[in-house]
Formats: C-alpha cells, sequence, structure tokens
C-alpha cells in the first residue's frame, strides 16, 4: 500500500530508521490522512510534530510530520511543507488525536488548521504574544500572566457544539451551574484545570485547560547536547523515570546505528519493568485514596518504598534517576542486587494480591468503577490512546509485543487486556500488567549475562573515570566529547518504546550538530486527556475524579 500512496499523491519518499517519510502538497492532506488510516490500515495517528525551518536550507518555514502507528507495529510518516502566511486543513474529523495536536502546532508555531473546532491556545496562556518554539523566539524570554482565563466563551462554544445553548442568547449561564475542579486540587494534581457545566450533579461539558507546569522541555533541548538531555527526561513521566531515560537514549542510540552490550539490554529492561510497576502503583494507590479507600493505598506504597530505595541505592537518586547513557549505564549492579530485588519484589507481589483481595468482589468497590467512563476501541485508537488505556479498551497493542526491542520477544509475559474500556478495567490492566513486570524481572534476573555495560565508541561514551585520571588519551577524550558532544546525522527520525502510559516517543530533527535542532515529545497522557470531556460527558462529578486518575495524567509529560 505505501507504493500505492506514493503513487496516488506523487509524493516523494524518503526511508529513515526503517520508517518511511512521504512528502505531499499541503492541498492534499485530508485525502492522504482518510488513505492512511482506511487503506494502509493506520488506526493511530501518534503525533503531529512541527518544525521551523528558518536556520534550514528550505524553501518553506514550516514543516509538518504526521505521524502514524498501526497496531502491527510498524510507523509512517506524511510530510507538508508551508510557508507563515499558510493554512492547512485540520484533519480532526478523521482522527480526534489531531485536535490537540493541531492546537499545539498553533499554538507554539502559530500554524493555522482550517476548520479546527477549537484553534486555541493549549500551553501557553491567553495573553502570551508570539509563538516559543519558532527559532526567532529568545529562549530566556517569559511572560507572566496577569489574569486568568474564565473559560467562558470556550464552554459556550463547546456547549453550542453539542446543541445544549443557543446562538441568540446567553440562557445557558442560567440553565447550567459552573464549577471549576483544579487547578490547585489533590485530585487533579495541581496543575490541570476542568471547567464543567452541571444539570445538577451530571456534567454538561467539561472544558479542561492544562499548561500550569509548563517548562518548556522541548525548547530547552534545543540548547542542550544529546547527553546534556538525559535528566530532562527524568522530569517527563517522574513516576518512571527510567522508563523515560531509557526511551530516550534507545531513540538516539538507533539514530546512530548502534547496538549496546547484552548487559545493559538486560539492565535497562530490570529498571524499566520496575519504573512501571512503580508508576502504576502510583496510579492505583492515588486512584484508591480518590475513593476513600486508603487502606490499599498502604499496600500499595509500603512496597513501592523499598524500590525507591533499591533504585537509590544503585543510580543515587531516589525520584529522578539520570541513569541511562547513550551507548549504555552510568554503572554496574552493586554486589548482592539480586538477592536484594526479589525479596522486594516478592513485597509488592503480596501488596497487589492484598489489594485484590480487598476490592476485586467488593460490590462498593465495583459500583464506583464498572460500566464508568467507558470508551470504545475505536474512539480509543482515534483518540491516540496507548498503553493500558488503550488495553482497556479491548485492544491488544503493546510496543514490547508487536515492535519487539530488547529481547522482550524471548520473555514469557502475557499483555493483560480489558474488554469494555471502563474505570474499572483501566484499573485492572494495570494491576495485572505489574503481575507480568514482576515475571519479566525474574526472567532478566536470571539470564543477565556477565560483561560490559557501555559501547566502546570514543565519538558516543565517555571513558571510564579510571582511565581519565591516569591517560593523556582519555583525557582529552573525556575533554572533547564533553564540549563537543555526540554528533548525529542530518535528517528526521522517530524512536517509540512502550512507556509506563504507552507510547513514549522522540521526534528529533537533526542539522548535523551536537544539539537536536527539534526535539517532540510524544506524551502518550496528552492524547488521553484530550478525550477526557467526552469520557465524563453524561457523568457525574464523583466519577470524573475517579477517571482522571484512571487515565493516569502525569502533568511533567502532559504539558511538558
Amino acid at each position: 500500500m505505501l507504493s500505492s500512496f506514493i503513487s496516488k499523491f506523487s509524493a516523494k519518499a524518503s526511508e529513515s530508521n526503517k520508517i518511511t517519510t512521504a512528502v505531499i502538497d499541503k492541498a492534499q492532506i485530508l485525502e492522504a490522512v482518510k488513505f492512511a488510516r482506511d487503506e494502509m490500515k493506520f488506526e493511530i495517528l501518534s503525533d503531529i510534530a512541527c518544525v521551523d525551518n528558518l536556520n534550514l536550507n528550505k524553501s518553506k518555514r514550516f514543516s509538518l510530520y504526521y505521524i502514524f502507528s498501526s497496531l502491527k507495529g510498524s510507523n509512517f510518516i506524511i510530510q507538508v511543507d508551508l510557508d507563515e502566511s499558510e493554512s492547512i486543513a485540520s484533519v480532526s474529523q478523521i482522527y480526534k488525536s489531531a485536535n490537540w495536536a493541531e492546537r499545539e502546532c498553533y499554538d507554539q508555531y502559530g500554524v493555522k488548521f482550517a476548520n479546527h473546532p477549537n484553534l486555541r491556545r493549549i500551553l501557553n496562556h491567553k495573553d502570551f504574544i508570539g509563538h516559543p518554539l519558532r527559532k526567532d523566539y529568545p529562549i530566556d524570554k517569559y511572560q507572566i500572566l496577569t489574569q486568568s482565563d474564565s473559560l467562558v466563551d470556550e464552554m459556550r462554544d463547546q456547549l453550542l457544539s453539542l446543541g445544549l445553548a443557543s446562538e441568540e442568547n446567553d440562557e445557558f449561564k442560567i440553565k447550567y451551574t459552573f464549577l471549576n475542579i483544579g487547578p490547585s486540587h489533590p485530585a487533579t494534581h495541581g496543575t490541570i484545570r476542568n471547567f464543567m457545566a452541571l444539570d445538577g450533579e451530571k456534567i454538561a461539558a467539561c472544558v479542561t485547560e492544562i499548561g500550569y507546569l509548563h517548562r518548556g522541555f522541548e525548547k530547552s533541548c534545543e540548547t542542550h547536547t544529546y547527553a546534556q538531555i538525559i535528566p530532562y527526561t527524568d522530569r517527563l513521566n517522574y513516576c518512571s523515570a527510567m522508563l523515560n531515560n531509557v526511551g530516550y537514549a534507545k531513540a538516539v542510540e538507533d539514530i546512530l546505528g548502534v547496538s549496546i552490550p547484552d548487559r545493559a539490554i538486560f539492565m535497562r529492561v530490570i529498571l524499566g519493568e520496575l519504573a512501571r510497576i512503580i508508576d502504576h502503583e502510583v496510579c492505583l494507590g492515588a486512584m484508591f485514596v480518590d475513593m476513600g479507600a486508603l487502606t490499599n493505598y498502604w499496600y500499595l506504597y509500603n512496597p513501592r518504598e523499598k524500590i525507591y530505595n533499591f533504585l537509590s541505592r544503585l543510580t543515587g537518586a531516589r525520584f529522578t534517576n539520570s541513569f541511562a547513557r547513550i551507548g549504555g549505564m552510568a554503572h554496574d549492579f552493586y554486589d548482592g542486587w539480586q538477592s536484594e530485588l526479589l525479596g522486594y519484589l516478592k513485597e509488592v507481589e503480596k501488596g497487589i494480591d492484598d489489594t485484590l483481595t480487598l476490592v476485586e468482589k467488593n460490590r462498593i468497590f465495583l459500583d464506583r468503577v464498572q460500566n464508568i467512563c467507558k470508551i470504545s476501541a475505536e474512539d480509543a485508537l482515534s483518540y491516540g490512546f496507548t498503553g493500558p488505556n488503550l488495553r482497556a479498551s479491548g485492544v491488544d497493542y503493546d510496543l514490547r509485543k508487536d515492535k519487539p526491542y530488547y529481547y522482550y520477544d524471548s520473555f514469557d509475559f502475557s499483555v493483560p487486556v480489558g474488554s469494555c474500556g471502563d474505570i474499572h478495567d483501566r484499573m485492572f490492566v494495570r494491576f495485572y500488567e505489574m503481575k507480568e513486570s514482576i515475571a519479566i524481572i525474574r526472567q532478566a534476573i536470571k539470564r543477565i549475562p556477565d560483561g560490559d555495560i557501555c559501547i566502546k565508541d570514543k565519538d558516543i561514551m565517555l571513558p571510564p573515570k579510571s582511565e581519565v585520571y591516569g591517560n593523556i588519551e582519555a583525557l582529552i577524550n573525556h575533554f572533547k566529547l564533553i564540549f563537543d558532544g555526540i554528533k548525529l546525522p542530518v535528517g528526521h527520525y522517530y524512536g517509540a518504546s512502550e512507556g509506563g502510559n504507552g507510547e513514549l516517543g522522540f521526534f528529533i530533527v537533526s542539522d548535523g550538530g551536537t544539539m537536536p535542532y527539534r526535539l517532540k515529545l510524544r506524551p502518550p497522557c496528552f492524547y488521553a486527556l484530550n478525550a477526557f470531556s467526552d469520557m465524563v460527558r453524561g457523568g457525574l462529578i464523583a466519577d470524573s475524579i475517579l477517571n482522571l486518575g484512571s487515565i493516569n495524567i502525569i502533568a511533567g509529560e502532559l504539558d511538558r
């Protein structure tokens, strides 16, 4: 079907990292995106990455990269170039994930999308002047918001689209009660605001505002070398920092075409699955607190502390570990780590089993979570759901199985899948994923080989400190690599791995220098929150709190 696409749209095709990019004219975008979904069977529009070509040798100011994923594990990119004065058709009617993806491109770059249902800023505040990810926007310039947005205009537009208000009058202001849940609310992580129109206890409409944490991750990456970016990745999904480390390092290594030693691979598997466990424990434990089930919280959180103790002893940091390196790992496991970790896994397993004993057949719990805030498989795919949220809707898709890496295809583990996509399924998929992660770690501990933990490439990996302190060549190598940094070949690349919340992707544009010209994060929970308003509509206020917890929104990853 790829050849049919290229022929049909007279596309210029290129390939990098086994992913084909097809360049088309902007007038073809609607038809091309429909073809990618219906004929090429790319069920998910994973992301839209915008690039400012100001400092590149290109005729058009901007390039848009539409990144598609299929359930078979393949990717495809459509590229469209356009000038600053041009607009392009919105594809949000084809993929619902495009709604927020296009808003982000508009907010950060000023690209306009014709017929978009709600083309407003999404990460930056309403009074922000300019577009911060453009190359001519100074990185040290900041703008303070002096007056918050009431969101009434956006709410009115949503009520109009739902047929719950009319153009002629403002009767909706009388008919509905309006309530802000967040951002200063423990259930919304202090960084998410849900503005709701209530008909009694039921939610008639919901408008979500994000960006309260926005720290400019992607802009900062443009002024740091590839190695210096690793600590920034910790602070994306900070509940599973190691998965961010590993995902980013793997993406860069794939671009460089290097394979890390097997011992380093097994270290990444073990630490990545540990990170997945603590991520799910945070999600589930916090949800139990939200519904008043404090005992379950302690059953999950106390063993989690043991894992943090292990990570702290290994990496020197409890929470944001910065332990992966491009080309390997910071250092090896300490003596006796196997028995210590196996003991902690038993405690985690007991905590899971004790929690399940309390809730699996608990009538009060089941009434709170079953058939609540359901999302179908079709809608979940359209919204760009991946990871546990997508699997809860009955879609068996996991990059560890469908696009295997790091020997995941050689481990014996199952992918838990739900049936109806309600809060219950989103919770229990995570419960059983933790059990599978424990099984993977135990297998990896048995199989981990001896040997190096880093590649031996002086252009990528720093020499050992023992050599730096006593060998002039190693000292020069260390000095040069720190100052010059790692260089990537010219081009654009996309790499993804299975993060705690799903497909964690890094789209990287290199101009051949030591810093990324553009680094775009594909954050799983950004697209999950895009669906939140539709999921809670018609439900109760209390249901919306649990639903937000069940899709596991992590603010550092959400608005970066």
